[in-house]
């Protein structure tokens, strides 16, 4: 996990992100729990009031359950949602902007598509 000062968004939706990430690469598969509030708060030294609402944000979307004096833990069909809400997400922000972007700097289609091949390789 990572945090920043710079990174625009408030510290609760970072630790959503991350717990997020830990779940999209597979790190916390479905069924297993999450690090606990405790662990990341004394870790990344970060208010546990701040951890939980990151965590309860997460439970609100029904990606992680709460299980009471247990933990958190990754809710069965998470990784598909979060790689389903990604994908849309890349296509909708990211795609559309890189589209616009190439376009205005007279960027043809077809050499788009060999820019982004190139990268992959």
């Amino acid at each position: 996990m990572n945090f920043s000062d710079t990174d625009g968004r408030p510290l609760f939706q970072q630790v959503a992100g991350q717990i997020e990430d830990l779940i999209l690469t597979g790190a916390v598969p479905e069924g297993e729990q999450v690090p606990s509030t405790t662990e990341i708060s004394t870790t990344y030294k970060i208010n546990p009031a701040t951890v939980l609402k990151g965590m309860n944000l997460l439970v609100s979307k029904g990606y992680l359950e709460k299980r009471r004096g247990i933990g958190m833990f990754v809710t069965p069909g998470t990784h598909r949602k979060l790689v389903n809400e990604r994908r849309a997400t890349l296509l909708h922000d990211e795609v559309s902007a890189l589209v616009t972007e190439a376009r205005n700097l007279g960027i043809s289609r077809d050499q788009l598509i060999d820019m982004i091949k190139g990268s992959f390789e």
